[in-house]
């Protein structure tokens, strides 16, 4: 995905994360109703609702010093200056190596940056944490997309769909993926 249709959404992660309060984060027991909502309701506006209201937990540590520094982190991925934001998103794992959207991010921040194997390495700390974060999978497509692995790619988006079945954009790229991949066709 080029980097100038995710600076948008780190932008609106940092807004949202500016608002937060309270302990969150992977643990938080909303989680699990919120991610039934994703999955039974056919309202799009209920789904974007409940995928920000996911987004907003998973961003907030409830640690004052990890939250600032993801926003600090946040703000450098946003403007480019992804081996700062690599920096302090590795601080965020290192002080906090239970906080999956740390990793998540430091992953994001790798992927933009081009290196692919230490996105994965993140992506799999993420994963270990909360393995329904769908956004991590999705990263994983974009790695599998990168690399030329179109099968990979497809299960990828697969999954995210499973997880996330209003995910903007992943139902088009699984339908695409499909007429592509061997035995997958659509």
């Amino acid at each position: 995905m080029p980097r100038i249709l995710l600076l948008p959404l780190f932008g609106a992660v940092l807004l949202v994360s500016l608002g937060s309060t309270g302990h969150a984060d992977q643990t938080d027991r909303r989680l699990d109703a919120l991610f039934e909502t994703l999955k039974t309701t056919v309202d799009r506006a209920t789904a974007q609702t409940a995928q920000a209201e996911i987004w907003r937990i998973w961003i907030n540590s409830g640690r004052r010093e990890i939250d600032a520094l993801m926003v600090e982190g946040v703000a450098a991925m946003s403007n480019q200056r992804l081996d700062d934001a690599i920096t302090i998103f590795g601080e965020i794992t290192e002080r906090a190596p239970e906080f999956a959207e740390g990793w998540n991010k430091r992953a994001t921040a790798y992927y933009l940056n081009q290196d692919f194997v230490s996105s994965v390495r993140d992506i799999q700390h993420t994963l270990a944490l909360e393995p329904r974060h769908f956004g991590a999978i999705s990263g994983m497509g974009l790695i599998f997309l990168a690399r030329g692995d179109e099968a990979g790619a497809l299960a990828a988006f697969e999954a995210v769909l499973a997880i996330n079945p209003h995910s903007p954009g992943t139902r088009e790229r699984v339908e695409e993926l499909r007429k592509r991949v061997p035995g997958r066709g659509a």
